[in-house]
């Protein structure tokens, strides 16, 4: 096996190479996606082993390294095709000064799943994105029978929006516009999750790269004139995201944000998509615990499909044994506690 850096006129095809790997692509390892991550201190790295494209985002880490952190990949979705291309990447990793290499693969969960990982040398650890665990609406058949087959909560509240005059519609990627979501993220998030919410400016560079591709769009539920719920949504391939989301504190419209999601779903349709992610919800196991903090969440995605999908998650090949000890002990709450403290942003 061949592990090589792209060249450059790779890069620029990047998106249509990773929607041929075996998971069909992810919008979280597009080139878009990567490109923003620059604002957050990290260097895009794209790399191909075989021809399978890989992206890389890498940061460096005082005293340790490089640290290799591949969103959404590598691109396989079994645990077999992992293990021959795990040796490969901790070979191109050492080449390249790197302690520790971060992989999200979307293998589905199963008993099985962690302990063969672990025989491999990987270190389970929390998630970085947050669909881990989530919701996926098949859009695959007509929309009719998509409609047909939400839970009898999902047609009701779209229905109910409907009849009582909430309007969903993508709008213009605007200033203000950007501004208006952006303070309905915020507002969302006041008082529980305030620290994952970053700057107007990322917000704004990441949904101005997938708009300008043709694979972004801003979505808005209008009651009475006024913006009550918005979303952004994005796909690559046959694969859709609901990426960011957000709705007034006021409950004046029933139904406003299943609507929203409709007009998402109508939308990804036409342009090809069949599978549309929600975008993460408490495990299978919990989903129907309602102290975990995304209960809510959860139940609101549900109401479109009841079951839950999991993956495997995020595990850590370490490369360099010392360096990555110190790593996990140490090191990386320190430096995501002091980057959230010096810059108020988040590390990854």
């Amino acid at each position: 096996m061949t592990a090589l850096f792209a060249p450059n006129e790779s890069v620029l095809q990047w998106d249509e190479m990773i929607v041929q790997n075996p998971d069909g692509g992810n919008v979280f390892a597009s080139r878009e996606v990567a490109e923003t991550k620059r604002r957050n201190g990290w260097l895009p790295r794209y790399a191909t082993f075989d021809e399978m494209p890989v992206t890389i985002l890498e940061k460096h880490v005082p005293l340790l390294g490089k640290y290799w952190y591949l969103p959404k990949g590598p691109g396989e979705t079994s645990i077999s095709a992992l293990k021959v291309l795990l040796p490969e990447i901790q070979r191109f990793a050492t080449e390249n000064g790197v302690f520790a290499v971060k992989i999200e693969p979307e293998i589905p969960e199963s008993e099985e799943t962690h302990p063969e990982l672990a025989a491999l040398g990987l270190v389970k650890t929390s998630p970085v994105q947050p669909n881990v665990s989530t919701v996926i609406i098949d859009l695959s058949s007509s929309l009719e029978e998509v409609m047909k087959n939400f839970n009898q909560k999902g047609r009701h509240a779209v229905r109910r929006a409907e009849r009582d005059g909430v309007v969903a519609r993508a709008v213009e990627l605007t200033d203000e516009n950007m501004k208006t979501m952006y303070d309905l993220l915020v507002d969302t998030a006041a008082g529980r999750f305030e620290s994952s919410v970053r700057d107007l400016e990322y917000y704004k560079t990441f949904w101005k790269a997938f708009a300008e591709s043709g694979h972004g769009q801003l979505f808005f539920a209008y009651f009475e004139d006024k913006v009550v719920a918005g979303a952004y949504a994005m796909y690559l391939g046959q694969k859709g995201l609901y990426k960011d989301g957000a709705s007034i504190r006021e409950r004046t419209a029933y139904g406003a944000s299943h609507l929203l999601q409709w007009e998402i779903m109508t939308w990804m349709s036409e342009r090809g998509v069949t599978s549309y992610d929600l975008c993460g919800a408490p495990h299978s196991s919990r989903i129907n615990d309602e102290s975990h903090p995304f209960y809510g969440v959860g139940r609101f995605k549900t109401s479109f499909n009841k079951h839950v999908t999991d993956y495997v998650g995020c595990y850590d090949l370490p490369v360099k044994p010392l360096q990555y000890k110190l790593w996990s002990k140490i090191g990386q709450r320190l430096v995501i506690s002091l980057t959230w403290r010096l810059t108020h942003a988040q590390w990854f």
